[in-house]
């Protein structure tokens, strides 16, 4: 798939589910995923007077995850118009304020922020090095970013039962619920061709990143990486 096609798919595919996106996220996470958020703010430890951009923002999840960790400079940053509208609702007590844009070209200048965040957005960049790049030229000196991502477990009966679930159920509910046949397709899909092909830690240590340290949950299933400039 090329650039182009990867970004308008990416799109197509975000602003379709973005009105049944957080019901089926925690749905179809057993709501662990604010867990996650949670444990990466801490690990990643966070300031209060922290410059956020949150990329692949979504609708705001890990944007309000940080605004209790009492940071209220964030700006939510996607693709997908549908995605910034919810975001703007949702992060509304924390003022989060919103651009669409792809993690390859921020439109920001230099040194513009302290911290950097993404969860599960990694994997639909459609150049993770140059978003990365991107990244580190945005970021302030000793800035961090932050990314959650999934990964396929090591463990082979905690795999099994992993791909039947991501495979099987996943695309299955998704369909039934958000109506759209290519969405929960589309995510075992690409988590499965991500796990094979990308190594994190690795790109971001290729993009001038230092620190870089790497982080298991939930029996392997996540990943949380985080590196700082």
């Amino acid at each position: 798939m090329t650039n182009m096609n990867k970004k308008t798919q990416v799109r197509r595919i975000f602003d379709s589910i973005s009105y049944r996106y957080d019901f089926l996220n925690h749905l179809l996470s057993a709501g662990i995923d604010f867990y996650w958020r949670k444990k990466a703010l801490k690990l990643t430890a966070i300031r209060r007077d922290a410059k956020l951009l949150d990329v692949a923002c979504g609708t705001g999840d890990f944007a309000i995850a940080a605004g209790k960790f009492g940071v209220d400079n964030i700006i939510g940053a996607d693709l997908s118009l549908n995605m910034l509208k919810l975001f703007r609702k949702k992060t509304d007590k924390i003022k989060g304020k919103t651009v669409q844009a792809v993690a390859e070209a921020m439109p920001f200048k230099n040194e513009s922020f302290t911290n950097i965040t993404v969860a599960f957005g990694v994997r639909n960049f459609y150049d993770i090095s140059e978003g990365f790049k991107s990244f580190y030229r945005i970021l302030t000196t000793e800035g961090k970013v932050t990314i959650i991502e999934f990964r396929l477990p090591k463990n082979k009966f905690v795999r099994k039962f992993y791909l039947l679930y991501f495979n099987k159920v996943l695309p299955l509910i998704g369909k039934m619920i958000s109506k759209d046949p290519e969405a929960y397709t589309y995510l075992p899909e690409s988590v499965n061709t991500f796990d094979k092909n990308v190594n994190i830690p690795q790109l971001l240590e290729t993009a001038g990143f230092k620190n870089i340290t790497a982080h298991l949950l939930t029996f392997g299933i996540v990943q949380i990486v985080i590196a700082q400039k």
